[in-house]
């Protein structure tokens, strides 16, 4: 984790701060300059920490609102991974619930289409997240680590998500 050394600095600032006390003022900027420089696999295990963080909200619903703010392909991207990870029983329950997802699921499709992504709300993905997490507890790293790709998306999770997950990027590189 060269990398990270560069940015010892930075990251000392979060050794100490688990989230549970004041966000740094300046934490989207840190963020921007270690998401910069850091492996995406670093921003996977502080995204992954943030998530299951006691001092943020539930892993669904920050996925929830991470959904909100994708882009088509990104729609795509974690709505794909989360059904692959939930499993046929999960699916079932959601293809008889009606509504545009559940005509998705019934019309047999197992991968979705951006355009198809982009009918599918955040509060279904949200549901969808928190049966899914149930039949495969390795989803949070999953999701991590397609966020990790997508830093600008991971900033909009707000202030202590940033703080947990610089300073699980900072606990890794002592």
């Amino acid at each position: 984790m060269a990398v990270l050394d560069q940015l010892k600095e930075v990251l000392n600032q979060y050794v100490n701060n688990p989230g549970a006390g004041a966000v740094p003022a300046q934490v989207n900027q840190h963020f921007d300059q270690v998401a910069q420089a850091a492996p995406s696999s670093a921003l996977a295990e502080g995204l992954a920490a943030a998530f299951r963080s006691n001092s943020t909200p539930d892993f669904s619903q920050m996925l929830g609102s991470l959904f909100a703010q994708s882009n088509g392909d990104q729609k795509a991207g974690i709505l794909n991974q989360i059904l692959s990870s939930a499993g046929p029983r999960v699916l079932s329950q959601f293809a008889g619930g009606g509504g545009a997802f559940a005509a998705l699921l019934a019309g047999g499709a197992s991968r979705l289409t951006p355009q198809q992504a982009q009918s599918v709300s955040p509060e279904i993905v949200q549901q969808l997240a928190a049966h899914a997490q149930k039949s495969d507890p390795s989803l949070i790293d999953k999701a991590s680590a397609f966020y990790a790709e997508h830093p600008a998306l991971i900033k909009t999770l707000g202030g202590a998500a940033l703080t947990i997950a610089m300073a699980r990027m900072a606990e890794k590189k002592s």
